[in-house]
């Protein structure tokens, strides 16, 4: 079973040129709001195939965590507030979605930091979530954060961070946290921040983009 599923995601990861890239949010078990800044990725989608030659479909598709149409993506996205649950099965199914290539970025609305940190654990037992310093490629893509992560929205009022998973020198997952970059890409009428924010948090998400789709 576990060699039919590798075959099935090198099948999909090596289809997907010929179909075109997408993007997907990820739906999870818990009871935290999967489903939030719903103007968010499609937004960012905009930005990038503009500034950044990208072709990218406008249309967001969601996952489920634990289904093989995961494989369909070279980057998922997941957002919420509070709980996040993964069962064993799909801890098991992102590891080898993220292990066989894919990007997962998390984007904390607030909230989520507690219930995600046990949550990764599952997902890899052996590898520890660590903050990204300035250098790290993501912040060095088509656009340079000198100073790391920006701040788009106060919530705690700490200073941003961003965290990763490093696996075989790629970086496999990406937890934003004290930043909220998803707010920034919403529609400028949702938490009307100025557009200088605005354009910090669209800039940081394409170097994500680029990175993701890079490696």
């Amino acid at each position: 079973m576990k060699i039919i599923k590798i075959v099935f995601v090198l099948f999909l990861f090596f289809l997907l040129p010929i179909q075109g890239q997408e993007l997907a949010i990820l739906k999870y078990n818990g009871g935290g709001d999967w489903y939030s800044n719903p103007t968010a990725l499609p937004n960012l989608i905009r930005y990038c195939n503009t500034n950044l030659n990208t072709r990218i479909k406008e249309k967001v598709q969601t996952v489920e965590v634990g289904s093989n149409l995961i494989f369909q993506f070279p980057m998922v996205h997941m957002t919420g507030h509070g709980n996040v649950v993964f069962s064993d099965e799909e801890a098991d199914n992102l590891r080898t979605y993220l292990l066989s290539g894919g990007f997962l970025h998390i984007d904390d609305n607030y909230g989520m930091k507690p219930y995600l940190e046990k949550e990764i654990v599952k997902i890899f037992p052996n590898l520890t979530l660590e903050e990204l310093g300035v250098n790290h490629p993501i912040f060095n893509q088509r656009y340079r954060f000198i100073d790391g992560l920006p701040k788009i929205h106060e919530h705690d009022g700490k200073r941003p961070q961003a965290f990763g998973i490093t696996y075989e020198n790629r970086l496999v997952l990406l937890f934003t946290f004290e930043s909220d970059l998803g707010d920034g890409w919403e529609d400028a009428s949702v938490h009307n921040d100025p557009i200088e924010i605005r354009e910090k948090a669209l800039k940081m998400g394409a170097n994500i983009i680029s990175y993701a789709f890079k490696n």
